[in-house]
């Protein structure tokens, strides 16, 4: 995976010259990079430092759920139930390739202590599952709409210090897709392996909303003071 040839194509954005953060942006089931593109001017604000966001698109594949139908993912959805929803072997694959990107842009300047994992849904199962994984702590994680894939093996995948990796998680209350109580459930379980995480409900659909923005933007803030 650490082959240049295997890295997923992204679309980049940089808010200045040399970039001195990243951040890494998966989106969701059936959308690609495109989707979050938008949301850089709404997000990012005057005095921050230069950084370079990267949204890749997930490999088309086809998805259980949906009657085959070959669609952009990050794993296969082999059942509606939240326990046995995501195809672990995908999952893994897709943390694999988010690795590969995490490394390029340590081979780009930008060290993995100062890039930042965020994803929405789907997204953010693959980027909660990888810090899970993480022997080189990332500035933190971003879990939006979105829960702990395979939580049942979760402590197994635990590495010694990915908990020193602050997690931003947000929620719709109104969420037909990944009910609220998922989304809870999983940030009380990364609670308990010792993560620092900052959970917000909001009242709104599988979506993201104008405080919710906001919201993330304060946590940014202290990601980067931190840094």
């Amino acid at each position: 995976m650490n082959d240049t040839a295997a890295l997923l194509d992204c679309i980049e954005r940089e808010t200045g010259p040399t970039p001195a953060w990243a951040v890494i942006w998966l989106h969701g089931l059936g959308a690609d990079g495109h989707d979050f593109v938008p949301l850089v001017p709404e997000l990012v604000r005057p005095g921050w430092p230069a950084i370079r966001f990267l949204f890749p698109h997930a490999p088309v594949r086809a998805v259980t759920i949906n009657n085959g139908t070959r669609m952009r993912a990050w794993y296969d959805i082999v059942d509606f139930d939240l326990a046995n929803r995501a195809d672990e072997t995908g999952v893994l694959e897709s943390v694999a390739q988010v690795d590969a990107l995490i490394a390029r842009e340590g081979a780009r300047g930008i060290p993995a202590s100062r890039v930042i994992l965020a994803g929405f849904s789907q997204g953010g199962a693959v980027t909660l599952a990888a810090g899970l994984r993480r022997r080189e702590p990332l500035a933190g994680l971003v879990g939006l709409s979105t829960y702990l894939p395979a939580a049942h093996g979760a402590e197994a995948a635990l590495v010694d210090g990915a908990n020193r990796q602050p997690v931003f998680m947000a929620h719709g209350t109104q969420d037909p897709v990944v009910p609220s109580f998922a989304g809870q459930q999983s940030a009380a379980l990364l609670r308990q392996f010792g993560f620092d995480v900052q959970w917000t409900a909001y009242p709104m659909p599988h979506s993201v909303c104008a405080e919710e923005v906001i919201a993330l933007g304060d946590w940014f803030d202290t990601r980067f003071a931190a840094g």
